[in-house]
């Protein structure tokens, strides 16, 4: 009894020893960066759903990625720009005609900005539209399968920065030029730049219940860069707002040349204006090349369409459809608040935010209190724009966020910081640290009138010391900051694929019901699905060989192949069976050149392999599907070119 009491005093001495060191410093160690508090709050229990949806752009990945928030787990990576062996996407047959352009196959590009379709400005979730930044071109997501439905190239264009933003009735989706370039494209000296060269802001209207893409106009303006945009909404609907910088038109040292002048622009366009100059007959139609590319659920197959025009429209023809706002100095980010009364303006080299007044642009052009102008387009006088400036905010600002409270979030490259400020006011109210130089950052809806304020995630561009390292590359850090109190507090850090340079995200309530589980073999329309496993065979056409194939746990038909010889080129059009959510079927051929298939169910996907050796060569399922998945395979009989072998095949006889 003796030792047990003893031993009690020296645990609960222990105990008291350790908690006296926890707090020695005084802090309360809830506050800290893992404290339990915050644990619980991005913690999502095994079976337990994320309350959001966020889609990042791949940067250089040419894709989306699709996050849960708030526990930061990665759900899907979805093909947009970029070929993806992971499930044949621009490998099949199906899909090659996603990735033409008027310059022919692009299998790759640089996906910056997406941005969810939008009714009476809030997010409604049908679709999400990303830009390809290097080869213009504009992409639609079906958010009911979670696939590239649409991509439609913008001619005229350069580095398809501005982009892909979109009205609050989701009439436009928006592709700005971030590079000027002589329109039409030619043969011309570089330093001949100034006042030849031409950015094109591009209005691609949405067709309300299909989302099918078509470029209405196209608004040809100077030869700026044009950086990035955000739409008015609420008393500013019908406006779209640029950021230009290198209003100097250099073209040669940029970091130097093009910070010369002390404000570049806003360009405030009346898109409404020119849509009514543009119904009325106005405009020019003038010869262009670019693709339109479509994909059909019906037939699980692409088609690609070159377009051979275009119409464009000289703003200048359209009084009172176009001015500039003076913005210090090389902005980049432009944002408009819920209620679409204000536009912030982040100049790089600025220490202050700019913000201007709708309401007072209105009375400016009404009053014509105009400062010059640009190429016959008027510019504002900066004083009578201005609503107020968020001073001192910090070092290289960027871009703004909101969280429908009345708060605006703003962040700093260079200082490597979220600020917090209130509109209105312009009283800053908090600012926290970033790990590190963050870009962009989102918040649910935080372009939209409604936004969600629960939280924000900052899109770091270094990584350094948050993860484990893994070699000389990183991947990207984004972090999670709990906004719902009045202070901001950091919860969690994890990384995000590619280079994310800005999210959309949306609450899984509105998504996640909406969601396709598999497609009906009843209703496949694809020209050469085999529905019925009855129907499987093989066919020769000359040295190609159509394989009419069917899948199911866990057997091909058909499962055995003679006949085929060196030289052919084999087809393998194969239909999964299988009408149960999340049971893809893969395959993959020994020797093939271009990518394995993922298959979902009720789907039909191709692939092409052509045989250069003789022999008895294995095909098999990538996908594991069954306690037999490893008896998922077949054989292909290669023959000599010139051999007279017949072809035959088993149906699992």
């Amino acid at each position: 009894m003796k030792k047990y009491s003893l031993y009690l005093v020296a645990v609960l001495g222990s105990v008291l020893f350790l908690s006296g060191c926890g707090n020695q410093n005084g802090n309360d160690s809830s506050n800290g960066a893992l404290a339990s508090n915050n644990a619980e709050k991005v913690y999502v229990a095994p079976g337990e759903h994320d309350e959001f949806y966020a889609f990042m752009s791949g940067g250089y990945s040419g894709n989306v990625a699709v996050y849960g928030l708030p526990s930061g787990r990665m759900f899907k990576e979805i093909p947009v720009f970029s070929q993806f062996p992971t499930n044949g996407y621009g490998y099949s047959e199906e899909t090659k005609p996603m990735l033409e352009t008027s310059f022919g196959f692009v299998p790759a590009d640089d996906s910056h900005h997406p941005d969810i379709s939008q009714t009476n400005g809030e997010l409604d979730g049908r679709w999400l539209f990303i830009n390809g930044n290097n080869t213009p071109r504009i992409a639609r997501i079906d958010l009911k399968t979670f696939e590239t439905a649409e991509i439609i190239e913008v001619p005229n264009s350069a580095g398809n920065h501005s982009s892909s933003y979109i009205t609050e009735n989701s009439e436009y989706v928006v592709a700005g030029t971030r590079f000027s370039v002589p329109i039409p494209q030619r043969d011309m000296p570089i330093k001949d730049y100034k006042g030849n060269f031409k950015g094109a802001l591009s209005f691609i209207s949405v067709e309300p219940e299909t989302g099918r893409m078509d470029i209405k106009f196209q608004l040809i303006m100077p030869g700026f860069n044009y950086d990035l945009s955000h739409p008015g909404r609420g008393k500013s609907h019908g406006w779209f707002f640029f950021t230009t910088y290198n209003t100097e038109e250099a073209n040669s040292l940029l970091e130097v040349n093009a910070s010369q002048n002390d404000k570049d622009f806003i360009a405030a366009v009346n898109w409404k204006k020119i849509e009514e100059y543009v119904e009325n007959g106005g405009g020019t139609m003038v010869p262009a090349n670019y693709t339109h590319n479509v994909y059909s659920d019906e037939t699980h197959s692409a088609t690609s369409t070159m377009k051979k025009e275009v119409l464009t429209v000289d703003p200048t023809k359209v009084p009172g459809a176009v001015f500039f706002m003076p913005t210090p100095k090389s902005p980049h980010g432009v944002d408009v608040n819920p209620t679409g009364d204000y536009i912030v303006g982040n100049g790089k080299l600025s220490a202050d935010l700019t913000v201007f007044s709708f309401d007072k642009m209105i009375a400016a052009i009404d009053g014509k209190k105009y400062d010059g102008e640009a190429y016959g387009l008027p510019i504002l006088k900066f004083e009578d724009v201005l609503a107020g400036q968020v001073k001192s905010g910090g070092l290289g600002p960027l871009h703004t966020e909101f969280d429908g409270k009345g708060n605006a979030y703003t962040t700093f490259f260079i200082s490597s910081e979220v600020v917090k400020w209130k509109v209105g006011t312009w009283e800053v109210i908090d600012r926290k640290p970033t790990f590190y130089s963050v870009g962009h950052c989102m918040i649910p809806g935080g372009n939209s009138r409604k936004p969600f304020g629960k939280y924000l995630v900052s899109m770091n561009k270094i990584t350094k010391d948050r993860y484990l390292p893994t070699g000389p590359e990183l991947e990207h850090s984004a972090q999670l900051y709990d906004i719902s109190g009045d202070k901001m507090e950091l919860i969690y850090d994890f990384p995000t694929h590619g280079e994310p340079h800005y999210a959309a995200a949306i609450p899984a309530s509105i998504l996640a019901p909406k969601s396709q589980k598999i497609y009906k073999l009843a209703e496949n329309e694809h020209p050469f699905a085999t529905k019925n496993v009855s129907d499987a065979r093989v066919v020769r056409d000359g040295n190609e060989v159509h394989v009419y194939m069917a899948m199911i746990r866990s057997h091909f038909t058909p499962d055995n192949i003679e006949g085929v010889k060196v030289g052919d080129k084999v087809y393998f059009h194969i239909t999964n069976h299988e009408q149960d959510f999340d049971v893809p079927h893969g395959f993959m051929m020994i020797g093939q050149k271009n990518s394995g298939l993922l298959i979902m169910p009720g789907q039909t996907k191709t692939s092409v392999w052509e045989p250069k050796k003789e022999g008895v060569w294995p095909f098999y399922c990538t996908d594991f599907c069954s306690a037999l998945h490893q008896e998922m395979q077949g054989y292909i009989r290669v023959s000599p070119a010139k051999s007279n072998i017949d072809l035959s095949w088993s149906l699992g006889e």
